[in-house]
Formats: C-alpha cells, sequence, structure tokens
C-alpha cells in the first residue's frame, strides 16, 4: 500500500449483553427435545390413569352376575345382619360364614400384623366384604366394625361352594375383583408413604 493512501478498516462491533441476562437461541433441535418432553409427560399421565382405572372396583351386579338358577340359590341363602355403631361383624382369624355385602351405614377394617394394630379402611354401602376369607381359606383376614348402625347382606359360605361349582365363571370374576382389591391396597400405601417422605423432607 502506498504511503499516505487513505487506510481503510473494518470493525466488527459487538454488541453489549446485558450484565445478568441469560440469552438462549432457540434452535429446531432444543424444539423438538422440549416436545418429546412434554409427550412423555402426557403419556405417563395416560399410563397411571389407564393403572388406576383398571382396578378401580366393579359394580355388584355385574361381579354376582350369573343364570337365573343360580340367582335364586343365593338369594334363598342370604340373610340381611343389622349393626349398632361399635359392635364386630366379624373377627380376623375367625372362621369366615361366607361374603359381605355393605347394605348401608359405615364399617372399618381392622387388622393386627407382627402384634401391630392397623386400619385399613372403611367399607361403604354398595362394597363386597372379605373376597380373600370365602375364596380362600376360610378365615379372616382382618376384623369389620359398624362405626354407624348399617347392616350388610351375607351370601352363605354353602350357597356361594355350590354357586361355583355349578358355575365356575363367577368365582373366576371375584377371584378377579380381589386382585383389584390387592392393587388398589397396594396403591393406597405406596401413596401413602411418598406422602409421609415428602412431609420429613419439608419438614428437613
Amino acid at each position: 500500500m502506498e504511503s499516505g493512501s487513505p487506510q481503510t478498516r473494518i470493525t466488527k462491533r459487538v454488541r453489549p449483553q446485558a450484565v445478568g441476562r441469560r440469552v438462549i437461541a432457540s434452535t429446531p433441535r432444543k424444539t423438538v427435545v422440549r416436545v418429546e418432553i412434554e409427550g412423555d409427560g402426557t403419556m405417563q399421565r395416560e399410563a397411571r390413569s389407564r393403572r388406576i382405572e383398571a382396578v378401580q372396583a366393579r359394580p355388584v351386579a355385574e361381579l354376582l352376575e350369573c343364570p337365573p338358577a343360580i340367582g335364586l340359590l343365593l338369594n334363598r341363602a342370604a340373610q340381611c345382619l343389622s349393626f349398632d355403631a361399635g359392635q364386630v361383624v366379624f373377627r380376623q382369624a375367625g372362621i369366615c360364614r361366607g361374603l359381605y355385602l355393605v347394605i348401608s351405614g359405615q364399617f372399618l377394617r381392622r387388622a393386627e400384623r407382627m402384634q401391630t394394630p392397623l386400619t385399613l379402611g372403611p367399607a361403604h354401602a354398595g362394597e363386597l366384604v372379605e373376597l380373600a376369607a370365602a375364596l380362600g381359606d376360610g378365615h379372616h383376614t382382618y376384623t369389620l366394625v359398624a362405626q354407624t348402625p348399617g347392616s350388610v347382606l351375607m351370601l352363605s359360605i354353602e350357597a356361594l361352594n355350590q354357586a361355583f361349582q355349578s358355575y365356575p365363571s363367577l368365582r373366576m370374576r371375584l377371584l378377579e375383583e380381589l386382585a383389584r382389591e390387592v392393587s388398589r391396597a397396594y396403591n393406597t400405601c405406596c401413596f401413602s408413604r411418598a406422602m409421609k417422605q415428602r412431609r420429613v423432607s419439608s419438614a428437613a
């Protein structure tokens, strides 16, 4: 370059970034990742909803649906039992006399595990009680106590066994409901444990 000739200099000016301000460049790749994460969350919620729906109790009319002759057998053997508040319907480890259907009032399930008393939850009108004992070894797995005046309908174990022999689908349907009942109890325990751990963490 000749001496004295004008010199041209190109300077690239950088725009200063505000202090404390975070600049995030939006790229197509990040957008895709975000959509996938949101989609995964939606799928998890839907899967959880399906699991909850799958273990929900079925209507009693659906569970006890059977041919007319079997229905007549069960109806003839059914007994309606009334209880005052505080009365015991049956006790844990006692002989199971039948399958119980709560007609009115509220009842409470209590049990003892490893010498520790436990409250298993209430039983409301429309619930079948003690499927495990009626379908298992014939001994009650917990104690049922009336919290308020109420009544239950007892389907005798003898009539149930005759119905199972004549119509095996009835037993299978009740076994499926028992499996759902166990799943509901497990979900409740998991939820209670998670809430307890959350309270402990919050307190810390």
